[in-house]
Protein backbone atom coordinates (compact mmCIF):
# COMPACT_ATOMS: atom_id res chain seq x y z
CA UNK A 1 0.00 0.00 0.00
CA UNK A 2 1.49 3.23 -0.95
CA UNK A 3 1.67 6.29 2.11
CA UNK A 4 -0.55 9.26 2.54
CA UNK A 5 0.55 12.78 0.92
CA UNK A 6 -1.31 15.04 3.30
CA UNK A 7 -0.41 17.42 0.65
CA UNK A 8 -1.68 15.57 -2.54
CA UNK A 9 -4.94 14.96 -0.05
CA UNK A 10 -5.66 18.15 0.12
CA UNK A 11 -4.43 19.11 -3.27
CA UNK A 12 -7.18 16.47 -4.20
CA UNK A 13 -10.16 18.17 -1.55
CA UNK A 14 -9.61 21.52 -2.62
CA UNK A 15 -9.70 20.48 -7.07
CA UNK A 16 -13.41 18.81 -6.08
CA UNK A 17 -14.57 21.91 -4.29
CA UNK A 18 -13.26 24.18 -6.85
CA UNK A 19 -15.14 21.68 -9.28
CA UNK A 20 -18.39 21.23 -7.52
CA UNK A 21 -19.14 24.98 -7.09
CA UNK A 22 -18.25 25.59 -10.31
CA UNK A 23 -19.69 22.48 -12.07
CA UNK A 24 -21.91 21.07 -9.75
CA UNK A 25 -21.67 17.77 -7.88
CA UNK A 26 -22.68 15.95 -11.55
CA UNK A 27 -19.52 17.81 -13.14
CA UNK A 28 -17.79 15.59 -10.35
CA UNK A 29 -15.84 12.46 -11.76
CA UNK A 30 -12.97 10.78 -10.34
CA UNK A 31 -11.54 10.60 -13.73
CA UNK A 32 -11.46 14.53 -14.10
CA UNK A 33 -10.46 15.20 -10.80
CA UNK A 34 -7.26 12.94 -11.59
CA UNK A 35 -6.70 15.05 -13.96
CA UNK A 36 -7.27 18.59 -12.04
CA UNK A 37 -4.42 17.23 -9.87
CA UNK A 38 -2.32 15.81 -12.26
CA UNK A 39 -2.53 12.45 -10.80
CA UNK A 40 -3.74 8.90 -11.16
CA UNK A 41 -7.52 8.08 -10.56
CA UNK A 42 -6.14 5.38 -8.12
CA UNK A 43 -4.26 7.69 -6.65
CA UNK A 44 -7.83 9.20 -4.85
CA UNK A 45 -8.59 5.92 -3.77
CA UNK A 46 -5.44 6.13 -1.10
CA UNK A 47 -7.95 8.84 0.71
CA UNK A 48 -11.19 8.23 0.00
CA UNK A 49 -12.79 4.73 -0.47
CA UNK A 50 -15.66 6.24 -3.44
CA UNK A 51 -17.23 9.33 -4.58
CA UNK A 52 -19.95 9.47 -2.09
CA UNK A 53 -16.87 9.21 0.83
CA UNK A 54 -15.19 12.00 -1.19
CA UNK A 55 -18.32 14.37 -1.06
CA UNK A 56 -19.00 13.49 2.69
CA UNK A 57 -15.31 13.82 3.57
CA UNK A 58 -15.04 17.07 1.56
CA UNK A 59 -18.72 17.84 3.25
CA UNK A 60 -17.20 17.27 7.17
CA UNK A 61 -14.35 19.23 6.75
CA UNK A 62 -15.32 22.03 5.86
CA UNK A 63 -18.31 21.91 8.27
CA UNK A 64 -15.61 21.37 10.88
CA UNK A 65 -13.76 24.28 9.90
CA UNK A 66 -16.53 26.76 9.60
CA UNK A 67 -18.15 25.41 12.90
CA UNK A 68 -14.71 25.59 14.91
CA UNK A 69 -14.45 29.22 12.99
CA UNK A 70 -18.06 30.18 14.02
CA UNK A 71 -17.62 29.41 18.00
CA UNK A 72 -14.00 30.94 18.74
CA UNK A 73 -14.78 33.36 21.40
CA UNK A 74 -18.31 32.24 21.63
CA UNK A 75 -20.50 31.27 24.52
CA UNK A 76 -23.58 30.38 25.12
CA UNK A 77 -24.05 32.54 27.99
CA UNK A 78 -23.26 35.44 26.34
CA UNK A 79 -25.79 37.74 25.72
CA UNK A 80 -27.92 37.60 22.91
CA UNK A 81 -26.38 40.94 21.35
CA UNK A 82 -23.16 40.32 21.78
CA UNK A 83 -23.53 36.15 21.12
CA UNK A 84 -25.23 37.46 17.41
CA UNK A 85 -22.70 39.96 16.87
CA UNK A 86 -19.82 37.78 17.35
CA UNK A 87 -21.44 35.04 15.55
CA UNK A 88 -22.23 37.19 12.08
CA UNK A 89 -18.74 38.96 12.55
CA UNK A 90 -16.57 34.86 13.34
CA UNK A 91 -19.19 33.56 10.12
CA UNK A 92 -18.21 36.05 7.75
CA UNK A 93 -14.48 35.99 8.85
CA UNK A 94 -14.65 32.21 7.65
CA UNK A 95 -16.70 33.34 4.52
CA UNK A 96 -14.34 35.74 3.16
CA UNK A 97 -10.97 33.51 4.22
CA UNK A 98 -12.97 30.61 2.42
CA UNK A 99 -15.51 31.87 -0.25
CA UNK A 100 -15.72 28.64 -2.54
CA UNK A 101 -15.36 26.26 0.57
CA UNK A 102 -18.73 28.43 1.70
CA UNK A 103 -19.72 28.25 -2.00
CA UNK A 104 -19.86 23.91 -1.45
CA UNK A 105 -21.01 24.20 1.93
CA UNK A 106 -24.20 25.73 0.64
CA UNK A 107 -24.75 23.74 -2.19
CA UNK A 108 -24.14 20.18 -0.16
CA UNK A 109 -26.35 21.74 2.69
CA UNK A 110 -29.09 22.05 -0.25
CA UNK A 111 -28.88 18.27 -1.62
CA UNK A 112 -30.02 15.59 -0.77
CA UNK A 113 -27.13 14.02 0.11
CA UNK A 114 -26.75 15.91 3.44
CA UNK A 115 -29.53 13.47 4.71
CA UNK A 116 -26.54 10.88 4.30
CA UNK A 117 -25.85 8.67 7.60
CA UNK A 118 -21.93 9.75 7.65
CA UNK A 119 -23.02 13.28 8.06
CA UNK A 120 -24.28 13.73 11.64
CA UNK A 121 -24.95 16.99 13.33
CA UNK A 122 -22.11 18.67 15.81
CA UNK A 123 -21.93 20.13 18.95
CA UNK A 124 -22.64 23.61 16.97
CA UNK A 125 -26.00 22.77 17.09
CA UNK A 126 -26.12 22.23 20.38
CA UNK A 127 -24.42 25.86 21.11
CA UNK A 128 -26.31 27.50 19.06
CA UNK A 129 -29.24 25.82 20.32
CA UNK A 130 -28.49 26.83 24.06
CA UNK A 131 -27.47 30.16 22.78
CA UNK A 132 -31.08 30.96 22.09
CA UNK A 133 -32.84 28.94 25.10
CA UNK A 134 -30.80 31.05 27.33
CA UNK A 135 -31.31 34.12 25.25
CA UNK A 136 -35.55 33.58 25.49
CA UNK A 137 -35.27 32.57 29.28
CA UNK A 138 -33.40 35.71 30.00
CA UNK A 139 -36.33 37.54 28.18
CA UNK A 140 -34.16 39.27 25.58
CA UNK A 141 -35.84 37.71 22.88
CA UNK A 142 -38.85 36.72 21.43
CA UNK A 143 -39.45 32.83 22.01
CA UNK A 144 -39.98 31.81 18.07
CA UNK A 145 -39.98 28.28 15.95
CA UNK A 146 -36.72 27.55 14.86
CA UNK A 147 -37.96 28.53 11.18
CA UNK A 148 -38.99 32.29 12.04
CA UNK A 149 -35.58 32.68 14.27
CA UNK A 150 -33.63 31.84 12.06
CA UNK A 151 -35.23 33.20 9.02
CA UNK A 152 -35.02 36.57 11.53
CA UNK A 153 -31.78 35.95 12.69
CA UNK A 154 -29.78 34.77 10.11
CA UNK A 155 -31.65 36.05 6.88
CA UNK A 156 -30.35 38.96 6.69
CA UNK A 157 -26.77 38.07 7.05
CA UNK A 158 -26.55 35.53 4.60
CA UNK A 159 -28.33 37.59 2.03
CA UNK A 160 -25.86 40.30 2.69
CA UNK A 161 -22.98 37.82 2.35
CA UNK A 162 -24.54 36.17 -1.06
CA UNK A 163 -24.12 40.40 -2.03
CA UNK A 164 -20.78 40.76 -0.63
CA UNK A 165 -19.37 37.42 -2.63
CA UNK A 166 -20.96 38.40 -6.00
CA UNK A 167 -19.91 41.78 -5.73
CA UNK A 168 -23.29 43.61 -6.53
CA UNK A 169 -26.49 43.69 -5.04
CA UNK A 170 -30.13 42.81 -6.15
CA UNK A 171 -29.92 45.82 -8.59
CA UNK A 172 -26.69 44.93 -9.86
CA UNK A 173 -25.00 47.65 -8.27
CA UNK A 174 -21.27 46.83 -7.22
CA UNK A 175 -21.54 46.08 -3.01
CA UNK A 176 -19.46 45.31 0.00
CA UNK A 177 -19.96 44.24 3.24
CA UNK A 178 -18.60 47.03 5.54
CA UNK A 179 -19.11 46.59 9.60
CA UNK A 180 -20.87 49.88 9.40
CA UNK A 181 -23.36 48.25 7.14
CA UNK A 182 -23.39 44.72 9.24
CA UNK A 183 -24.16 46.33 12.58
CA UNK A 184 -26.88 48.59 10.80
CA UNK A 185 -28.37 45.09 9.73
CA UNK A 186 -27.94 43.82 13.50
CA UNK A 187 -29.93 46.77 15.03
CA UNK A 188 -32.45 45.88 13.21
CA UNK A 189 -32.46 42.22 13.27
CA UNK A 190 -31.88 42.96 17.11
CA UNK A 191 -35.18 45.42 17.45
CA UNK A 192 -37.06 42.72 15.50
CA UNK A 193 -36.20 39.86 17.73
CA UNK A 194 -36.82 41.74 21.04
CA UNK A 195 -39.57 40.99 23.67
Amino acid sequence: MRNRDENKELMIREKAIAMIVSEGFDGLSMQKLAKEVNISASTIYIYFKNREDLLNQLYMGVQHTFEKDALTGFSPEMSFADGLWLQWKNRLKNINQHPVAYQFYEQFRNSPLINHEDIKPATFRKAMNDFVSNAVKRGEIKDLSPELFWAIAYGPFYTLVRFHLSNANMAGAAFSLTEKKLKKALELVLAALAT
